[in-house]
């Protein structure tokens, strides 16, 4: 499976932007799919999952109620809505493909990463 991730670029705080990620190969649609970043000089940490039905959802608390994670199986495209953008966003973000098929914020559950888009939120 390959992913690459696309959507990234510069905003003000406050701001929104929308990523998507787009996988080739024929198991997207029976995996789960997350999105994780890793800030300069910081491990990576997880964002967001969704299950492959698209249904189920979890997110890393500093993200709720400002970040949406959502898939079109038929497209094999997976997106992460970004609101309220704030400096400490900064990151490059990445979508992973889950082996699990529920929603996991465990980052040892992916276990393929797409090409990172870089995301830079200013103050």
């Amino acid at each position: 499976v390959q992913l690459q991730a696309s959507g990234g670029g510069l905003v003000q705080a406050g701001g929104s932007l929308r990523l998507s990620c787009a996988a080739s190969g024929r198991t997207f649609g029976s995996s789960a799919m997350g999105w994780l970043r890793q800030a300069l000089g910081k491990e990576r940490e997880f964002v967001a999952a969704i299950h492959r039905d698209g249904v189920s959802t979890v997110y890393a608390d500093s993200m709720k109620g400002r970040f949406t994670i959502s898939r079109d199986n038929a497209e094999n495209t997976v997106y992460l809505q970004m609101n309220s953008l704030k400096p400490e966003d900064t990151a490059v973000y990445y979508c992973a493909r889950s082996v699990i098929s529920i929603p996991t914020r465990n980052l040892h559950d992916y276990d393929y990463w797409g090409q990172g888009t870089e995301v830079t939120v200013s103050s």
